[in-house]
């Protein structure tokens, strides 16, 4: 099966054609083409999302990047088109709803929405290589698995059975991890967006020079809360103006990860899992993909986190949620329209 994805949630216009096959036991994807246009340079000197400077960038992308992803290709040999209904910015999730819409009936192809967060969960399939087993990769080895997906706007913790079967069993109260690295950033004069850059700066200091506080760690649930810990710092720099900012995004990483790696193991002890899952933006992080590999090693569990490539918004992604939501039977359709606040 031959699936043409657009994703176009937040900050990145992205469009993928992909080869799935294998079903629900054993899925595989193929990436055949990716294009990704990023529109970071443009949202940079605002220090965030700018959500209609978004908007504008996609309706000019989308056409440039179907045209290049197209060529050498017929619209005959797709079979479906798989589009981003939410969660994210709206205004963004319309332009690629739209042109999805408007593609879908000029090559009379069928159109399934997808949901962000599960194509982040499921971008772990995209990289087998990354699971660490002795075996040759096997679904029924994963589960069942504790899958952490940090992003710029979640941060949340998952128990899964399956590979479409999963609950909740907890997620950020306030900002997520992603959010806070982005705000901790503009504090230190860093540029947009902060990860990348706090872990830049982070190698150059030390990151028990500070106690920060790891809120929630000590808390029995699953949930997670960061802005104490953003407000910290901020009273930090305040209070300490000839502080080393190395020395502050140092050590506030660490405690973002410690928070982040002892939460997902405590989960994976008492759910008696066989895996832990790392996806998400945030799973770019270098020294959070360490930790926590660090950590389900000592537990002799299998580790499994995406590419660097597949960490961030892409279309592959979404190619691997609309699949495996078609395979699914008992699964509702997403209705083709864009939900901000979509959940997983």
């Amino acid at each position: 099966m031959k699936i043409l994805a657009i994703e176009t949630s937040c900050d990145e216009t992205a469009i993928a054609v992909v080869e799935a096959k294998g079903g629900m036991k054993n899925p595989r994807f193929k990436v055949l083409k990716n294009l990704i246009a990023s529109q970071i340079p443009i949202h940079r000197p605002f220090g965030g999302v700018v959500p209609n400077l978004a908007k504008r960038e996609h309706i000019k992308n989308l056409p440039i990047l179907y045209k290049k992803i197209m060529r050498g290709y017929s619209p005959s040999a797709l079979n479906y088109i798989a589009v981003t209904v939410g969660p994210g910015l709206e205004p963004a999730l319309w332009t690629g709803i739209n042109f999805a819409q408007e593609l879908s009936e000029k090559i009379k192809k069928p159109l399934i929405g997808a949901n962000h967060m599960e194509g982040h969960l499921y971008s772990f399939l995209l990289s087998q290589k990354a699971v660490i087993s002795n075996s040759k990769f096997l679904i029924s080895k994963i589960f069942p698995a504790i899958a952490l997906i940090v992003s710029g706007g979640h941060t949340i913790l998952l128990q899964m059975t399956a590979i479409n079967k999963w609950k909740k069993l907890g997620e950020t109260l306030d900002d997520a991890a992603g959010e806070a690295f982005d705000k901790v950033a503009k504090m230190l004069g860093l540029p947009y967006p902060g990860g990348p850059e706090i872990q830049k700066l982070a190698e150059q200091g030390n990151p028990g020079a500070i106690k920060f506080p790891r809120p929630m760690l000590n808390k029995l649930n699953y949930e997670f809360s960061f802005s104490g810990l953003k407000t910290s710092v901020l009273y930090y720099l305040r209070d300490h103006s000839q502080t080393e900012k190395a020395d502050v995004a140092a050590s506030f990483q660490q405690a973002v990860i410690d928070v982040l790696v002892k939460k997902t193991i405590r989960a994976a002890k008492e759910y008696k899992a066989k895996s832990v899952i790392l996806c998400g933006g945030v799973a770019a992080s270098k020294p959070l993909r360490e930790a926590l590999r660090i950590s389900v090693k000592e537990l002799q569990l299998n580790f499994a986190v995406p590419d660097f490539q597949f960490n961030t918004d892409n279309a592959v992604m979404i190619a691997a949620a609309a699949y495996l939501n078609l395979l699914d039977k008992k699964k509702n359709i997403l209705p083709i329209e864009a939900r901000g606040n979509l959940t997983i």
